[in-house]
């Protein structure tokens, strides 16, 4: 049996970097056509979040808690080999440098009526391990839409659409009533109002009756783990008594961290922004500042996985738990049995 199913990531997910120009421009390079876009100035600006299942022209603000905006002049267009940007500043200033984390699923998909409430939409990619979904709420605790992934999900995030709402994020490693929010610092909470305190199963996702998860139109992002592609895990910090490795089972092109003990900011780094180790460029999911490009050291990319350079609270907090969401650049042995080799 072959290690991975997916021997070229790429395939499934890619970081694009590009330049603005100020006017309209298509952004080619990803290497296929994305359904999820996640875009970033590496200046000053908010994070911004676009999908083939809510349309192009929609953006949400993973560093923000306000509702959908819709714009033509951001992204405007999804394409065979990347998108099209109108002439935001935000998306497309001349001369400023953006970076782009994009992921395939299967296009706007169609309604799951696995749940309770039928989803509107629901595009799945189940060798990927991605599902994006969208309904419309009921406000009813308990009800349950479907995610299509036909495992159970690694990680969850849920966003209101139509409100000022968190963004509510659920990692399998947490029990049903604990949460953690991708917009904000604060630490894992716990509630039995989200999720209605039920974990997910291989078809449904439980939901709970407020603003946060079930009331106006939802998007939810859904991911499960593939071997040799995506890890959504954890790791417990030592203070910067030693260099804590995270096995992966891939050399990583993203991550995503964030202390759960304390509250601090998440943080992103990829393959692009530093093509070889350290890995030293940050940008904050929660936050709209600039990227941090400086002398610190956070990480090592290496052929199996990571490991933690630096002895901050944020990423390696003595004793304190540290998840993780990492996709790969290539996995540890595809199924040509030629092993990744190291940055």
């Amino acid at each position: 049996m072959a290690y991975t199913t997916i021997n070229k990531s790429t395939d499934y997910f890619n970081t694009k970097l590009y330049s603005g120009n100020g006017g309209t421009q298509a952004i080619t390079g990803v290497g296929f056509q994305p359904d999820w876009c996640w875009l970033k100035s590496r200046g000053i600006a908010n994070h911004r979040v676009f999908d083939a299942v809510r349309g192009a022209t929609k953006a949400i603000y993973p560093s923000l808690s306000n509702a959908e905006g819709t714009s033509s002049a951001e992204l405007n267009a999804f394409n065979s080999d990347g998108f099209t940007l109108g002439s935001e500043a935000n998306v497309n200033a001349n001369g400023v440098n953006f970076v782009s984390w994009n992921w395939k699923a299967n296009g706007q998909g169609s309604s799951n009526t696995d749940g309770s409430i039928n989803t509107t939409y629901t595009s799945v990619n189940t060798t990927a391990g991605f599902s994006i979904s969208k309904w419309t709420g009921n406000s009813t605790a308990g009800a349950t839409i479907g995610h299509g992934l036909g495992v159970k999900p690694s990680l969850i995030i849920i966003k209101n659409l139509g409100a000022s709402s968190q963004w509510l994020t659920w990692f399998d490693s947490f029990a049903n009533t604990e949460m953690t929010y991708l917009n904000l610092t604060n630490a894992k909470g716990t509630s039995q109002t989200y999720f209605n305190s039920t974990t997910p199963t291989n078809s449904l996702i439980t939901l709970g009756g407020g603003v946060d998860e079930n009331q106006n139109t939802m998007v939810a992002y859904c991911f499960t783990e593939k071997k040799g592609f995506s890890k959504f895990g954890s790791y417990y910090g030592n203070g910067g008594s030693g260099e804590p490795f995270i096995y992966t089972g891939f050399k990583p092109a993203f991550i995503i961290t964030r202390n759960i003990t304390s509250a601090v900011n998440w943080g992103m780094f990829d393959n692009k922004r530093n093509s070889f180790n350290v890995v030293q460029n940050v940008l904050l999911p929660d936050n709209s500042a600039a990227e941090t490009a400086t002398s610190a050291k956070y990480f090592d990319f290496l052929s199996n996985g990571f490991k933690v350079k630096n002895d901050s609270v944020q990423y390696n907090g003595n004793g304190e738990k540290h998840i993780y969401i990492a996709f790969a650049e290539a996995p540890l042995v595809g199924s040509n049995n030629v092993p990744a080799t190291a940055r």
